[in-house]
């Protein structure tokens, strides 16, 4: 009999956990959260994992044999040490080492982008519209971007552990400076925070993402319709990279910006014009395992 496979999912304002009795069978045991207190220090954030873990275990009657996280940003497969995370008490620290010393079993991390690609290869949308995909590549489009890339259902890191990062790629200076250091990274541009500021620097008004669409999609404001618009185009030029690199069979499109509709109609378009080729095979299609993809991912780890 198969062990279960156990997953945690370290966010910036929550962890949470999950048990699962394994890759084939995705109903879980066992799943629970807490704060992740990050303003609290790197070594806090550590206790509360294992705060977590301990829970799980009583909870169960489990324990596990290695555990699989997501995490925000990337272990550096040189250094062992965390990178290019938003949760930036993790920079620069030996976050695996020091799980393994303190849990004391092995644990695989990955970034959030690609366990929610993992678990979307396998469990959800994949599965539906694509179930013989060999290459996967999976979007998160919200308060940053980022991209996870599956390749015959497992992660490809890349030799520096980045393979996937999209978000970072020039896009246009109009996007202006991104938190990375560089200028007109993808993120500027087609985040959502991104396009709030866009829409804000033609009305000077303050308005959520949602509120920009629904006006967009009652004709009723020429900036919000304008705003969208640059969005729809500027999706096209940023996939189009992708797909004529990596040719995936299917593009998942998580986070906030994901839920707009018309990027999957007029941004399709977009992105069909762009591409060097004829047509437009590659599926682009919207997630189906809401909130769970990250953990359940995170615990497809291991499997």
């Amino acid at each position: 009999m198969s062990q279960p496979i156990w997953g945690i999912d370290l966010g910036g304002t929550k962890i949470e956990g999950v048990v699962l009795p394994s890759l084939n069978d995705p109903s879980p045991i066992h799943r629970s959260r807490l704060a992740t207190e990050k303003e609290n220090g790197y070594e806090h954030i550590l206790q509360q994992i294992q705060k977590l873990i301990r829970h799980m275990e009583k909870e169960t009657g489990l324990t596990p044999e290695s555990i699989g996280i997501g995490t925000p940003g990337v272990l550096d497969p040189v250094l062992y040490t965390m990178k290019n995370s938003n949760t930036t008490a993790l920079n620069g620290r030996p976050l695996q080492q020091d799980l393994e010393n303190l849990l004391e079993i092995p644990v695989i991390l990955a970034n959030d982008a690609n366990c929610f690609a993992l678990a979307e290869t396998h469990w959800g949308v994949v599965k539906q519209k694509s179930p013989d995909a060999r290459m996967v590549f999976g979007i998160i489009m919200g308060t940053g971007v980022g991209g996870g890339i599956i390749y015959e259902g497992k992660v490809w890191a890349g030799k520096q552990g980045i393979a996937g990062e999209w978000g970072h790629n020039f896009l246009d200076d109009s996007g202006g400076n991104c938190y990375c250091g560089k200028t007109g990274c993808v993120e500027t541009v087609l985040s959502g925070p991104s396009l709030q500021r866009y829409y804000k620097s033609l009305t000077g008004a303050d308005l959520t993402l949602r509120e920009i669409v629904c006006k967009a999609e009652q004709h009723t404001d020429e900036a919000a319709l304008k705003t969208i618009n640059r969005m729809h185009a500027f999706f096209g030029k940023a996939v189009s990279s992708v797909i004529n690199l990596l040719d995936p069979d299917i593009i998942v499109i998580g986070g906030g910006v994901g839920n707009i509709d018309s990027l999957y109609t007029e941004g399709f378009k977009n992105l069909r014009h762009f591409v060097f080729n004829n047509r437009l095979d590659t599926i682009i299609a919207k997630p189906v395992l809401g909130d769970s993809a990250g953990v359940f991912g995170a615990a497809a780890l291991v499997a």
